[in-house]
């Protein structure tokens, strides 16, 4: 019976249906759900989750990918890496109401209206050797933002120390004003990982 409620999770259900329940699937095979239950904990399954994955275009995944996870583990010497990446539209909201304190019975309660106070979008930069991180917000996401935090990186390291910086393939990373800066700053290099990779 195991085997069997095994081999029928795998299958799709009827009806248009996303996944299995415990009851639809023992009613199908004439068992008990508990032990539909049982049968899923054991095996370990759960066929009401699921996971999303976008598989890369990129013709070179794999030397992308070897690049920055080589310099993950073994950065080179006396250079510095950054794995960097910017949160945008972060919106600044500020609670209209009083939180209420938790009491006997009750939850604690916040009031659902807010004043919205627009949007900051922030770059942070994550030094993979010393778990150090640096920050900056910026009222808008664009390419002068980001040579900005590039520059305000450089000034954290000595002069003459490479500085590494994993970046994702965003277009705002592969502008002019970035390729200047790149130019006046020879220790700096950006490494992108691969087209679609987290």
């Amino acid at each position: 019976m195991e085997a069997r409620i095994l081999s029928k999770t795998r299958q799709r259900p009827p009806e248009g249906r996303t996944h299995w329940s415990t009851r639809k699937l023992a009613k199908v095979l004439g068992v008990s759900h508990m032990l539909v239950a049982r049968v899923w904990r054991r095996a370990g399954l759960q066929p009401h989750r699921f996971a999303r994955y976008m598989r890369s275009d990129d013709p070179n995944v794999a030397q992308t990918a070897a690049d920055v996870i080589g310099l993950s583990l073994h950065p080179p010497q006396h250079a510095v890496v950054f794995a960097a990446d910017e949160k945008t539209a972060i919106q600044a909201l500020d609670r209209l109401d009083p939180v209420l304190p938790l009491s006997p019975g009750r939850a604690e309660r916040h009031g659902f209206e807010y004043d919205r106070h627009g949007t900051l979008s922030l770059y942070a930069a994550l030094n993979t050797s010393t778990g150090e991180i640096i920050g900056q917000t910026v009222p808008r996401h664009t390419s002068e933002a980001l040579v900005e935090f590039l520059g305000d990186m450089v000034a954290t390291q000595s002069r003459r120390r490479e500085i590494h910086v994993i970046v994702d393939n965003l277009s705002a990373h592969k502008t002019k004003g970035v390729t200047a800066f790149l130019e006046a700053h020879p220790q700096v290099q950006l490494h992108f990982t691969p087209t679609d990779a987290s």
